[in-house]
């Protein structure tokens, strides 16, 4: 019983949206996880080049222009799932993936120089694609639970472009960038 006290006091003191239905199959729960997903998405494909253009090291400006390019065809493929699954993907904000951005574009607006901004740029970067990588793993595998071969098929390979791109982001941090912020 304190459990729920409490969840309705954080849910109630934060101003979360309650969901206005009630998630009740594996299904339900799916259509959820993509609504988020494609909302982050979206939310990121809008912040992109303002996370590009404060790159100031060239490989990791390019890495971030091909991970954009990779952003467009993600949402096409969840667009893809959602026509199959005859699922509206509209109407729902991703609350967590606002913040990541929101936290990083303040780390980036600090008075620091161009190397430290690039390695708080891929910090940012790197906490945005563990919240991705978080939520297409989940997806992928409730896909698979649900019986949905081709859904599953294309979200793990939106999985495998996430996790492409923190293992990219880490090399360039630990190669050198981070090196030169020092």
């Amino acid at each position: 019983m304190l459990a729920k006290a409490s969840l309705a006091y954080f849910l109630t003191t934060t101003h979360l949206p309650i969901m206005a239905e009630k998630l009740e199959t594996l299904e339900d729960l799916f259509q959820e996880q993509l609504k988020d997903l494609y909302s982050a998405e979206n939310q990121l494909l809008k912040a992109m080049p303002s996370m590009a253009s404060e790159a100031k090291d060239q490989r990791l400006m390019q890495s971030l222009e091909l991970h954009r390019q990779e952003t467009e065809n993600q949402v096409t493929r969840l667009e893809q799932i959602a026509q199959e699954r005859s699922i509206d993907l509209g109407g729902h904000t991703c609350k967590a993936m606002q913040g990541l951005i929101a936290e990083g574009m303040e780390t980036l607006s600090e008075d620091a120089t161009d190397e430290v901004k690039d390695a708080a740029l891929i910090a940012s970067a790197q906490r945005i694609e563990h919240y991705e990588i978080a939520g297409y793993g989940t997806a992928a595998h409730y896909a698979e639970r649900l019986g949905y071969d081709t859904a599953a098929s294309l979200l793990r390979q939106t999985l495998q472009e996430e996790q492409n791109t923190d293992t990219k982001l880490n090399d360039l941090a630990k190669s050198y960038i981070n090196q030169k912020a020092m």
